[in-house]
């Protein structure tokens, strides 16, 4: 997956340098983020929760900088780890060129995915890593050069392509395990066996002309066939 993008912070470019190297601003910004270390010049360790589709786990993982060249750019790269969901790693070049009293970031990134994640689709993952990417920098513009003219970030949730989520429906129903579709199957052979007990129940009632007769009982059971189908569904 390759991903690239451009955005200008109402800021200086020095402080700009700044917070991309601190990682209090960083964990506020990156979304899912629950720590975020420090543990030399150029390392970081972080522990980050990330859903994508039907797949939600905690990726845990290293960070190093590399080719640092203050305050102009820097390559960034790291593997996070999120056990039976599978792992990402990749790497983004930064660059930072002043503009006045603002500052133009630019990124070129490129990532891999394995293990559960992989089986989502491109598609899916790329819509996701974008909108995660377009949620990091809003936020990271608001702590660095005050509120985006765009506003808050847009709820990544709201914002899912309805296709995706069918995809994503779909691979969740293929992945499921075997005790949850044995679950639906029984589920599903329970209705049918208490509708056929009404229909039972209800032509017995109609054959005593109980409640008007059969033209009334009739329309009942075509109502507690929709309701019985609405419940199934």
């Amino acid at each position: 997956m390759d991903m690239s993008g451009s955005h200008r912070i109402p800021a200086k470019r020095e402080t700009v340098w700044e917070a991309l190297n601190d990682p209090e601003v960083l964990k506020a910004c990156i979304p899912g983020c629950e720590s975020l270390e420090k543990t030399s010049d150029t390392e970081m360790t972080a522990a980050v929760t990330s859903k994508i589709g039907p797949v939600k786990a905690k990726f845990t993982g290293a960070v190093t900088l590399q080719n640092v060249n203050p305050p102009e750019s820097y390559t960034i790269s790291g593997e996070g780890k999120g056990g039976v969901a599978g792992f990402a790693k990749g790497s983004a070049d930064v660059r930072l060129a002043e503009e006045g009293d603002e500052t133009i970031l630019t990124y070129e990134a490129k990532a891999q995915v394995g293990g559960k994640l992989a089986q989502l689709g491109s598609r899916l993952i790329d819509s996701t890593a974008k909108k995660m990417a377009e949620e990091f920098f809003t936020k990271f513009t608001e702590i660095v050069g005050g509120p985006a003219a765009g506003g808050a970030p847009a709820d990544m949730d709201d914002e899912l392509d309805p296709g995706l989520a069918e995809e994503a429906k779909r691979i969740a129903m293929e992945d499921a395990p075997s005790e949850i579709l044995h679950a639906i199957d029984d589920a599903e052979h329970a209705v049918e066996e208490r509708l056929h007990k009404a229909e039972e129940n209800i032509e017995a009632a109609a054959g005593r002309n109980f409640l008007g007769g059969p033209m009334v009982w009739g329309l009942i059971l075509l109502a507690a066939l929709i309701v019985v189908l609405a419940l199934a569904s």
